[in-house]
């Protein structure tokens, strides 16, 4: 089962990523937006992306300018942007990067059930939701799996491909070698809350605030215990920060929900606060530190 043709419902964060490391990895691409303007701002992203990383490769000596120039036109001459999502039905593949809402995307998943050949494999890309309870709504549940990429998509070598109970085999192998094939390192998962990487790093970055609730430590401190005794490239603080606040809150909420008496994913209440109080990290300017764009203060 060899996947060349590849749908990508949204070209937002996420999705204009997924959209370029497909077509980089030889895929034709449908790029689909509800919107024109969102699609055009998805792909205009991605040929800036595609030209910078053409520059780069002649910097450091990977190619002439001739044979990066001839890559970059050939990864987005394999990029189609599209409004209608009946221009999917025929993908190998349709991958879901939309808005992080389980209801909006068990809504998509049925409606591509109807839409998309029996050959298709479906995915999404979310980072917390259960991808059974998506794989049912679409009618197809041996035909679908989890490919949770990483921000930012290009840079990025990791992929988690998650299997439900229902996931064929073949299909999953598939879904591995497409991950390969776009240039990523493809983790196996079970459909786990969280996955593998934030199942282990969500309630880690709980266990901190925690701790700064508490008083145990100061926020910088904690940051750089962390940062030189673990060599971890920054606090669980500062991660909170660039992951943003409300992002984690809603993680955490989701999983509380369902797993109540699970106590590694309590929702502190300073998280609570700064939320209500529109402290949303790095991107509000201020969460546990002010920010001047990448800058901290």
């Amino acid at each position: 089962m060899e996947i060349k043709k590849v749908g990508v419902i949204g070209c937002g964060l996420m999705g204009h990523g997924i959209v370029q490391v497909a077509a980089q990895g030889g895929c034709e691409v449908i790029a689909v937006e509800a919107q024109q303007d969102f699609l055009d701002k998805g792909l205009a992203r991605i040929e800036k992306s595609v030209k910078k990383l053409a520059e780069k490769a002649v910097e450091k000596g990977k190619a002439t300018p001739e044979q990066a120039e001839a890559q970059a036109a050939a990864t987005l001459g394999r990029i189609h942007g599209s409004l209608d999502k009946k221009d999917l039905a025929d993908c190998d593949l349709v991958i879901e990067a939309i808005v992080e809402n389980l209801d909006v995307k068990k809504a998509l998943f049925k409606e591509l059930g109807g839409l998309c050949a029996a050959k298709t494999i479906f995915a999404s890309n979310t980072s917390s939701f259960p991808i059974g309870e998506m794989a049912a709504a679409s009618g197809r549940p041996a035909r679908f799996v989890g490919l949770h990429f990483f921000n930012p998509v290009q840079l990025m070598r990791l992929v988690e491909v998650v299997r439900t109970d229902a996931t064929d085999e073949e299909v999953f192998a598939a879904a591995r070698a497409f991950g390969e094939a776009c240039g990523k390192s493809p983790v196996s998962c079970k459909d786990t809350p969280g996955f593998v990487v934030n199942r282990l790093l969500v309630p880690y970055m709980v266990q901190a605030l925690q701790m700064l609730e508490r008083g145990d430590a100061t926020k910088e401190d904690i940051d750089t215990a962390m940062q030189l005794g673990c060599g971890y490239p920054m606090g669980p603080l500062t991660l909170t920060d660039y992951v943003g606040l409300d992002t984690t809150l809603f993680i955490l909420q989701g999983w509380k929900e369902r797993y109540p008496n699970e106590p590694a994913f309590e929702v502190p209440a300073l998280l609570v606060k700064l939320v209500a109080e529109g402290k949303l990290g790095r991107k509000t300017g201020e969460g546990f530190y002010k920010w001047d764009g990448d800058k901290r203060s």
